[in-house]
């Protein structure tokens, strides 16, 4: 009995130990999500991410400390109703937006544009606040636009968001044959925004991307690129989840894929689940569909409505690992990242409820039997090195 007794005391203590040393694990590396929509979500409507907002976000400025979270990339954002006249000058008051709450947090964040401002807001343990703007019809077909949104201090830009522009096709048009123009891909246009992406040192962002504008920007880029917030295809085959030779291929590039929270983008029962969920609730959906209300609010809507039903829709944390391990695979730990899309999603797997739920990854990856190493680089490692490949500071 004495030696049962000291072998359950020394298996409690080994899961302790455990426990220990993931957080420590988390703490030592360094954290990047290369994908929030909290600015455009929250912010723009009103609150105040200074303050806790538990309950109501995601995110906000005390909880990405709580969540080991160093760096984070704000999305710039605004949806196809926006276009000529309003979407650039939208994706400005967004920025001054960011520049506002940095302003009045000097000593939890800095606005960072280089490497050398990065490493700084690291080592004086402020959260390095970086812009990606997501959509390039934000620049309104001027590259004068682009270069305005770089000198303010967007370091990356999703070609697309669901919307096509003039000069890109997205997945969303390409997958359902609603492509505006002639012609799929990158047009001359858009192949000049790539070039000019690459001088300037702005990451080119493939999510969103139709598969076409996909193989057209990746064979252009002379730099590697990002993918922010995208999951695997063939685990589940959505038209915003990469295809098993583009992973490949962002691999041979040099790039980083960063995983999805999304529970749409990760199960792939997902969405004929919610759809039977919303479906339940026919009159409220059939008035916000009057309204004219976009897919991505009415799902926000239900969910945040009828929360019980909405968190029983979401899938294991172990489905978002299985994402990872398989990208891992296939191209190697050095090219796989976080895009965590929180507050731009209804749902995410169970246990990943805001930004301070970051540690569970790492914590998941150490019992799939990663290594250190490669848990750092996934982490955010890989993307430091793709953001410092870019760069030309």
């Amino acid at each position: 009995m004495k030696r049962f007794s000291i072998v359950l005391i020394s298996l409690f203590a080994g899961l302790s130990v455990t426990a220990q040393d993931y957080m420590k694990i988390h703490q030592k590396a360094i954290l990047v999500d290369t994908h929030n929509d909290v600015l455009s979500s929250v912010t723009m409507a009103g609150m105040n991410i200074d303050n806790n907002l538990k309950g109501k976000t995601h995110s906000d400025l005390n909880r990405f400390k709580q969540g080991g979270v160093d760096v984070e990339f704000f999305s710039i954002f605004c949806d196809e109703r926006f276009g000529k006249d309003t979407a650039f000058k939208f994706a400005n008051i967004e920025i001054d937006s960011l520049y506002a709450i940095a302003k009045r947090n000097p000593d939890k964040m800095s606005i960072v544009t280089t490497p050398n401002e990065l490493d700084k807001a690291i080592k004086e343990k402020k959260l390095a606040a970086m812009i990606g703007v997501e959509g390039g019809h934000m620049i309104e077909d001027k590259i004068e636009n682009l270069d305005s949104l770089f000198k303010r201090g967007a370091r990356y830009m999703t070609l697309t968001w669901n919307n096509s522009t003039s000069w890109a096709s997205s997945a969303k048009d390409e997958s359902k044959g609603t492509v505006p123009n002639p012609t799929k891909g990158l047009n001359d246009f858009g192949k000049q925004i790539v070039k000019r992406m690459n001088e300037l040192g702005m990451l080119v962002d493939l999510s969103h991307v139709g598969e076409e504008t996909f193989w057209d920007a990746i064979q252009l880029s002379t730099k590697p690129v990002l993918v922010s917030h995208s999951s695997v295809y063939n685990l589940c085959p959505v038209a915003r989840n990469l295809k098993d030779d583009q992973i490949k291929a962002v691999g041979k590039n040099g790039g980083v894929i960063c995983v999805n929270f999304y529970s749409g983008f990760i199960d792939s029962t997902y969405e004929r689940r919610i759809k039977a969920f919303i479906a339940s609730h026919k009159a409220e959906y059939d008035s916000l569909k009057n309204a004219k209300a976009p897919e991505y609010e009415i799902n926000g809507f239900f969910s945040k409505k009828y929360p019980s039903e909405a968190s029983s829709l979401r899938p294991p944390l172990s489905m978002l690992i299985d994402h990872i391990d398989y990208m891992v695979k296939l191209i190697g730990a050095d090219h796989v990242g976080l895009g965590s899309d929180f507050d731009g999603i209804e749902s995410a797997p169970q246990g990943l409820d805001d930004v301070t739920c970051f540690p569970l990854i790492t914590k998941a990856l150490l019992e799939r039997g990663y290594s250190k190493s490669d848990v750092t680089k996934i982490l955010g490692g890989n993307v430091i090195r793709v953001f410092k490949a870019n760069s030309t500071k």
